[in-house]
């Protein structure tokens, strides 16, 4: 008894002790606590925004049309008399959601199945990585092209179909996590306890897998945005009267000399989101790294 009554302690400062190296690491690395703050707030603006904004984004305006900066319009007009800034807002909205759940597709397809590629080994593995490797030798955005233009544009679809543009790189760093945890004492523990493979994977492998990724989902939505930024100015994209800042910059195209404004808001958009979102990337890696 007392051998336990001094264990628990030991524990708990030990944990106290691995929570205090954590933040230490995070106080080390204020790029990312900058980025992690930025997109907080970017995302809680285009959540609550457009309930808030005056000017509804799809209204248009023929007698304000292409209007510069002014107290009704802080960013100004477009071409059909629509408020830019609530259209930044709504825009950034869709595009937030689609780079979020594409990359919860993206992450979901490529932890379980490389996952189940590591755990498994043997035939699994091969058919599977195999799978992986096909995948991987398609260009992604002619395979996103190729899907979008057979089974249309839905939004469901741009999701899904971004998601399956990289879920071979997750399914890689999954195989390779899986495969190392696989043969370690409490994996074999847990089978000894009589656990399934199913909640071994759950249970066991995947908390160690969570750290990798994480990363790869903080940098899996800034791909997922540019590259649904890429199909809307393609016309491919999120289609009226939903806004996106890819269609934005679609329609600014044909205004670039006459109101070369109207490009540079949703590029701005793109561009500091997609930063934001590889800079904390980078600051979790080198926080959750256990070599660090």
């Amino acid at each position: 008894m007392a051998d336990v009554a001094a264990t628990a302690p030991s524990r708990a400062g030990a944990r106290r002790a691995a929570r205090a190296r954590v933040l230490r690491r995070i106080a080390r690395r204020p790029i990312g606590i900058a980025a992690a703050a930025l997109l907080l707030v970017l995302t809680a603006t285009v959540a609550i925004g457009p309930e808030l904004v005056p000017h509804a984004p799809s209204r248009t305006n023929p007698l304000n049309v292409l209007q510069g900066p002014s107290p009704e319009h802080w960013l100004g007009t477009d071409e059909l008399g629509r408020d830019v800034f609530s259209r930044i807002l709504s825009g950034g909205r869709v595009s937030l959601a689609v780079g979020f759940f594409s990359m919860l597709v993206g992450l979901t397809l490529g932890i379980g199945i490389g996952g189940a590629a590591g755990y498994f080994g043997g035939r699994v593995e091969a058919v599977l990585m195999r799978l992986v490797d096909v995948f991987m030798a398609i260009p992604a955005f002619f395979l996103i092209l190729v899907i979008v233009t057979s089974f249309g544009n839905h939004p469901v679809t741009i999701v899904v179909t971004v998601g399956l543009g990289f879920w071979a790189q997750m399914a890689r760093v999954g195989h390779a996590e899986f495969k190392r945890f696989r043969t370690h004492e409490f994996v074999e523990a847990s089978h000894a306890l009589g656990g399934g493979h199913l909640r071994v994977m759950t249970r066991h492998i995947l908390p160690q897998v969570l750290p990798q990724a994480t990363v790869l989902a903080t940098l899996g939505v800034g791909w997922a945005i540019l590259t649904e930024a890429a199909l809307s100015y393609l016309g491919l994209g999120i289609q009226p009267p939903l806004a996106s800042w890819g269609a934005m910059l679609q329609n600014a195209q044909g205004y670039l000399w006459r109101q070369p404004i109207l490009a540079v808001w949703p590029g701005l958009a793109i561009a500091i989101t997609v930063l934001a979102f590889n800079l904390l990337g980078n600051a979790l890696r080198d926080v959750l790294d256990p070599r660090s």
